[in-house]
């Protein structure tokens, strides 16, 4: 298995401001799009550990550097990949990119909460799947989150 996903959109004229420029905004959806897909690919569905597991990736930080405008219409692929995985925190790492040119990139710092928002341990099941794209022991490097 690949160290990321991949995930083509095709920009719609809706997401695009009166200069035929995407809206810096949905950059961010397309982030959630690609983690999603994401979590397809390592094996499961992350609607499924919201309800059976009590689980949830709550964005905690988001960040978006924009290198070259997408417009209405663009093919765009949506490279995402796990950066760091903590006790409670999972960051995601993005690339968007247009015919194989880098037009962004952005990461999400994610805390695992239960439904009342409090935060908890990512659940033992889970993380076989974000660690096999973790640093080689498994464990992140640099400051703990939690």
């Amino acid at each position: 298995m690949s160290d990321h996903s991949e995930t083509t959109i095709r920009v719609r004229y809706a997401e695009t401001d009166q200069m035929g420029v995407v809206y810096y905004g949905n950059y961010f959806t397309w982030f959630e799009v690609g983690r999603v897909e994401l979590c397809r690919k390592l094996g499961f569905e992350y609607k499924r550990m919201e309800t059976e597991d009590d689980s949830y990736i709550v964005v905690a930080e988001a960040s978006c550097r924009y290198k070259r405008p997408a417009r209405f219409d663009d093919l765009l692929t949506i490279r995402t990949r796990v950066i760091e995985t903590q006790r409670r925190t999972v960051r995601f790492g993005y690339e968007i990119l247009n015919d194989g040119e880098t037009i962004a990139t952005g990461e999400t710092l994610h805390v695992i909460c239960d439904h009342n928002g409090r935060p908890k341990s990512l659940p033992e099941k889970y993380k076989k799947y974000f660690l096999s794209f973790d640093t080689p022991h498994g464990v992140a490097h640099g400051h703990h989150s939690d």
